[in-house]
């Protein structure tokens, strides 16, 4: 996923997968996570296309 540099500053940074999938299952709404090219830390997205489901914690 290609994320401009003005939305990159504006999401939240994780600094592990876990700790994304862990927000994203969490959310009330499905979420997943992917990790930024221009900040190398991992963001949250709504879009689910393309991507892989978030991992249970366990």
């Amino acid at each position: 996923m290609k994320t401009s540099p003005g939305i990159c500053q504006k999401k939240r940074r994780f600094a592990t997968r876990e700790a994304a999938d862990a927000a994203a299952l969490a959310a009330d709404v499905t979420l997943r996570t992917y990790k930024c090219a221009l900040c190398h830390s991992y963001h949250l997205t709504s879009r689910t296309k393309g991507l892989r489901p978030p991992r249970g914690l366990g």
